[in-house]
């Protein structure tokens, strides 16, 4: 397929999360290009979520996959320019150029750009589902509905079986910082749950620079969890013998073994401070703005 090219230019619009599978193919077209002695081009795009917030735990490589293609965090507050800097000079060793951004700087949210959104995805149609997504795509890996198939993938979460009104009550006692949640009724035209009648919550942003999407979605896997013991349940994976979807997409199993075995959540997100604080001070030197 890439014979006779000079170069491959790159100019995709990532999410600003690992498992968003447009960091996946640029780092394939990355490699590719490295085995065939093709130069690439990356046109930089803003980081979505903004460039200063990390969060999340660091890949374990035995769950590397398209949803989790290198050791990076959940959120990793590059954009695509500097994660790709960052991964060719570690592991990749292309023939690479990033074309900078102008006017743009970290602390900047893309509504903060004065450029038109355009989704990068039909799951993604709002800078709202996105800022939830670092957190809300983990359900994904349940039999929970993360919204696919309806106007508001990613902020209503569901299923048949739970009661909505309980169950935003049960969130909205958490307190959690910068979001608040209502009861919803939906029913998916495709993807989990399609045609079904889910009951569920809606989630709201209200203060996006407090919200901490992995966080916060740690506390309701673990509400849903004790709450609905008998029906809720982490997906199985589709090729037997491979992992979990909820592993893959978390980067290793530890949070379905910390969810299961009913202990605090605060434990988890100290558990991976140490190694997220040494990835900050590496993405430092990739840096372009």
């Amino acid at each position: 397929m890439l014979r006779g090219l000079d170069a491959i230019i790159i100019d995709l619009q990532d999410g600003g999360v690992r498992f968003y599978t447009f960091v996946a193919t640029a780092f394939y077209v990355m490699e590719a290009a490295r085995e065939a002695g093709i130069s690439v081009v990356i046109l930089d795009r803003p980081a979505p979520l903004n460039g200063r917030r990390v969060e999340g735990p660091i890949l374990d490589p035995d769950y590397r996959s398209f949803v989790g293609p290198a050791p990076l965090p959940i959120r990793y507050g590059l954009t695509i320019g500097e994660l790709a800097r960052l991964r060719n000079e570690r592991d990749i060793h292309c023939d690479l150029t990033v074309v900078a951004l102008q006017d743009w700087s970290r602390q900047m949210w893309y509504d903060e750009t004065g450029l038109p959104f355009v989704p990068s995805s039909p799951n993604l149609p709002t800078l709202d589902a996105m800022t939830l997504y670092p957190g809300a795509c983990l359900i994904e890996g349940t039999n929970l509905s993360e919204g696919r198939g309806t106007t508001r993938p990613f902020e209503y979460i569901g299923a048949p079986w739970i009661e909505a009104e309980s169950l935003a009550g049960q969130l909205n006692r958490l307190d959690l910082a910068g979001a608040r949640f209502r009861p919803v009724y939906f029913a998916p035209t495709f993807s989990k749950h399609q045609g079904e009648l889910c009951a569920g919550a809606h989630i709201f942003v209200t203060d996006r620079e407090r919200f901490q999407p992995v966080a916060a979605m740690l506390q309701v896997l673990q509400t849903l969890k004790q709450s609905y013991p008998e029906s809720f349940s982490w997906r199985k994976s589709w090729i037997p013998g491979r992992q979990r979807p909820i592993d893959l997409l978390w980067g290793s199993d530890s949070l379905r073994r910390h969810i299961d075995a009913d202990l605090p959540v605060d434990e988890l997100i100290a558990s991976w401070q140490p190694a997220l604080q040494q990835f900050e001070r590496l993405r430092g030197d990739y840096m372009l703005y």
